[in-house]
């Protein structure tokens, strides 16, 4: 599915802190958000979705979904239109340019649940750093290596994780099978090495050990969402 990415390449995913009595209600903003990509048509950005889509996707509470819905449109990410008591939500830029691939349909278990994310308990900065690791990395994703070289100094830049907090985060992310991590030479040394991280389902035959493929990335991200 398609992102609208303008708004992490300028910084945005900064805004979500881990501030007393917003941390959880940040994680809920990016959970609903990437629920709202997943469902969101790719030329016009418009989603149709449910509390009840949102909540049996990711766990979350219907208190919290209103939260972490409030937060999007107060950050301008979505816009929310409600006729006839049904809401409907609109990423904001995907007119834009600038967007990345997100994978959909495989994050979900059969029961259109997203493990990952019901996992949260919405009390631990690290739900959050893992999140916005995630997006930057959807966002820096580089089609010619299929991953996103980015530096430990970069990901502070573009997200305010501190650097003693991304490791925690990152294995989070490896966990749960959200991210694989890629070991290449560095630029800077040559002894030395360097971390590609790579997004699972998107072109995944294409990586370190293989070749450059054309192919389509969102069919491969499982564009045959919504549900």
């Amino acid at each position: 599915m398609k992102l609208p990415t303008a708004w992490i390449n300028a910084g945005g995913l900064k805004a979500f802190r881990w501030d007393r009595g917003q941390g959880s209600n940040n994680i809920a903003a990016l959970a609903c958000l990437m629920v709202i990509a997943h469902n969101a048509d790719a030329e016009t950005g418009e989603a149709n979705v449910t509390y009840d889509t949102i909540e049996r996707a990711t766990g979350l509470s219907r208190a919290k979904i209103s939260a972490g819905l409030d937060v999007l449109e107060q950050r301008v990410m979505i816009e929310r239109r409600v006729e006839k008591r049904r809401s409907t939500y609109k990423l904001v830029g995907v007119a834009a340019v600038g967007w990345g691939a997100l994978p959909a349909r495989p994050l979900y278990s059969a029961g259109k649940e997203m493990m990952f994310l019901r996992d949260f308990n919405l009390r631990k900065a690290t739900e959050l750093n893992a999140l916005k690791l995630y997006f930057l990395f959807v966002a820096r994703r580089g089609r010619d290596t299929n991953a996103a070289n980015i530096s430990y100094d970069k990901i502070e830049e573009y997200t305010a994780i501190s650097r003693e907090k991304i490791r925690s985060a990152l294995s989070l992310l490896v966990t749960h099978g959200m991210v694989h991590v890629d070991h290449i030479p560095s630029g800077q040394s040559k002894y030395g090495v360097s971390s590609a991280y790579r997004i699972p389902h998107i072109r995944p035959y294409q990586h370190l050990g293989t070749s450059a493929r054309e192919g389509l990335e969102l069919a491969e991200a499982g564009d045959d969402m919504p549900f």
